[in-house]
């Protein structure tokens, strides 16, 4: 499948975060990452995100596709990252 994963992480754990999210998705840009992952792996870096947060002031939102068929990336402005997945 196909995911966006958005993060907003108190700066104290940011980078154990970014170091984490990039291991298994590409970054796009500033706590934006993307990518196709499976089903069991998403739920590896699930688990290991939650041991990073604290939960009570973290959040991380994870947008699912099944596909990227019907999907189209526009972007304004500079590109941090330049990807070809939702061309």
């Amino acid at each position: 499948m196909f995911v966006i994963l958005v993060y907003d992480v108190n700066e104290k754990r940011v980078a154990k975060a970014l170091k984490k999210c990039r291991q298994y998705l590409t970054w796009v840009q500033n706590s934006v990452f993307e990518g196709n992952i499976s089903e069991g792996t998403l739920r590896r870096l699930i688990l290991e995100l939650e041991r990073i947060l604290d939960l009570s002031e973290d959040s991380v939102i994870i947008y699912k596709f099944q596909n990227t068929w019907y999907s189209e990336r526009q972007i304004i402005g500079i590109e941090k990252n330049p990807v070809d997945f939702m061309t």
